[in-house]
């Protein structure tokens, strides 16, 4: 028991000492480092200062992204909220809490009051002219998408040769998901001011049109209701309006059709395309109807044709007119047309 006790008292002891020892060195820390005034310019700050501004502004972040995310949980359950704004409304959040945390760790570490923040972001705000033009438009457009909401997260669109479904919709860029689940980052500015394609804008409805040549000696009517036949019964095509065939066209080398069909899954408009396409070629095949082809002409003159050994067609030039003139019983500068199908066929006729 007395051993024991005796531990206990040495314990204590020694406590003690470590933390007068520890006290020592914090006060000196704090008095020679931490509590030290620097100046930069007009600014004073001290380290200590600039510790508590840097924690606040982690808070700001960490809090920014909690109470966002609970805000959108809680609009969740309002039913008549689109999923589009329910984002749009968590993600301003965020960026408020972010600023307002922002503005007061300027404000701990640097003891500055707003004026001076004003002064400092003009100053920003040269450097961004001249090079941070790019970002700033990214940034921009960002709130542009948020605010205007040309589009919305779950959207279905296609910008330049991309399509994909948008995933989110950052300050700087926006996360679009292909079918082949590839995530396409495109900085904001290009969404706001590049062309592109919202499938899931106002009309859920759209109109898909799908162009055919078909040969000039199918008869006109055959291909209508052969047309018409292939857009029956396609899943996601609607009834009403109905499938409508347009004549467009009396091409050099085909008749142009153009097959429209309306669907209210404007997303799947390729599996669309893809079904009647192949429904399409297999409702041609069984009535004897033909897709065109173009058909070239070639006219050689003061020479010969001749096949080489892999079948390809060649011109061998001759080595004087007057022998081509002893072989041959038309006149002089004439020679043959050839038409050539897709197929290597070859057809003459004299000229």
């Amino acid at each position: 028991m007395i051993i024991a006790e005796t531990n206990l008292v040495a314990v204590i002891i020694g406590i003690r000492e470590f933390w007068q020892n520890w006290k020592g060195f914090l006060s000196s820390l704090w008095r020679d480092y931490l509590g030290h005034h620097f100046k930069v310019g007009a600014a004073e700050f001290e380290l200590s200062s600039l510790f508590g501004g840097l924690i606040i502004l982690i808070l700001a972040v960490l809090l920014s992204r909690t109470l966002s995310r609970l805000f959108e949980r809680q609009i969740t359950k309002k039913a008549y909220l689109e999923p589009g704004l329910r984002y749009t409304l968590a993600r301003l959040t965020q960026y408020v809490i972010i600023a307002l945390g922002a503005l007061w760790a300027l404000k701990f570490a640097f003891s500055i009051d707003l004026t001076s923040i004003a002064v400092l972001f003009t100053a920003l705000s040269v450097g961004i002219g001249f090079g941070l033009r790019d970002i700033a438009s990214d940034l921009a457009g960002g709130f542009i998408l948020l605010f205007e909401r040309p589009v919305r997260i779950g959207d279905r669109i296609t910008i330049g040769s991309d399509e994909g479904d948008v995933q989110s919709i950052n300050l700087r860029t926006t996360i679009i998901m292909t079918n082949n689940r590839i995530s396409i980052i495109v900085p904001n500015s290009k969404m706001v001011k590049d062309r592109l394609i919202n499938w899931s804008y106002g009309d859920p409805r759209a109109r898909i049109s799908i162009p055919l040549k078909v040969d000039t000696t199918c008869d006109v009517q055959l291909v209508t209701e052969t047309l018409l036949k292939a857009a029956d019964g396609i899943d996601n095509v609607l009834e009403d309006p109905p499938p409508k065939v347009q004549f467009m066209d009396f091409a050099d080398w085909s008749n142009d059709f153009r097959l429209l069909v309306w669907t209210n899954r404007p997303r799947r408009h390729v599996q669309i395309r893809s079904d009647i396409n192949y429904r399409i070629e297999r409702l041609f095949s069984e009535a004897g109807l033909k897709t065109a082809f173009p058909l070239t002409q070639v006219r050689i003159r003061d020479g010969a044709v001749q096949f080489d050994t892999g079948g390809k067609l060649m011109a061998r030039q001759k080595a004087n007119k007057a022998e081509k003139l002893e072989s041959s019983d038309e006149p002089a500068g004439t020679g043959e047309v050839n038409s050539y199908n897709d197929d290597g066929d070859v057809s003459a006729a004299d000229d």
